[in-house]
């Protein structure tokens, strides 16, 4: 059964979703991954990590940032993103198992900048938006590839926030999803389904978990 939990930071009040590992996997790790800028933990490829991944040994925490519980439409400065993130740690880290820092978009590059001073395991970035839209000169990668630990990127093939040829030589692992745009939806002539490009997501992310013990 997932469970909520609300916790209070200095940036307010966040929700976590638990999707745990059942005890009979050996529960091993925790992947915590929050949402982006536009939207919440609905996202497809992070309820699809949260179906998966439990299987494995993984428990999921779907992390809502306090904006988003508030209600509000419009995503606070990443300063205020990373207060509330770190509010979050200790009740991640509270079962006791190494917590791999994960999120999608601007949740991704949360985990980044956090990685090292809060003692992630890892980082999982899911759609990392290297740079805005059509303004590759406004380069993010520092945030990437300063973690200072074993790091996945997964990223569509037509992600207009950085494409995978974009992304510069790194102390990390990348992963395409082909064809998929900021959010791995894929176009109907592409002749891939959703479900194909879901299952090479989490194929993936199960795979470099693993690869972590």
């Amino acid at each position: 059964m997932n469970r909520e939990q609300n916790v209070q930071t200095d940036a307010g009040e966040a929700r976590i979703t638990w999707f745990r590992a059942p005890a009979s996997t050996e529960p091993r790790l925790v992947l915590a991954a929050s949402h982006g800028a536009g939207g919440g933990i609905e996202a497809r490829d992070l309820q699809a990590l949260a179906a998966v991944l439990p299987a494995h040994g993984v428990t999921v925490a779907l992390v809502e940032q306090p904006w988003r519980v508030a209600g509000k439409k419009v995503a606070p400065a990443p300063k205020t993103l990373d207060t509330g993130w770190r509010g979050l740690w200790p009740a991640l880290a509270a079962p006791g198992l190494p917590v791999v820092a994960g999120g999608r978009s601007a949740g991704a590059r949360v985990a980044c900048r956090t990685a090292a001073g809060l003692g992630a395991a890892a980082v999982l970035a899911l759609s990392f938006p290297l740079h805005p839209p059509g303004k590759p000169e406004r380069s993010r990668a520092d945030e990437l590839l300063s973690t200072g630990v074993p790091t996945l990127v997964v990223q569509g093939g037509n992600d207009p926030f950085g494409r995978p040829e974009e992304f510069p030589p790194g102390p990390y692992e990348l992963v395409e999803v082909a064809y998929g745009d900021h959010g791995f939806a894929v176009p109907k002539r592409s002749g891939v389904s959703e479900a194909q490009t879901m299952d090479v997501l989490t194929g993936a992310v199960t795979g470099w978990l693993t690869s972590l013990r």
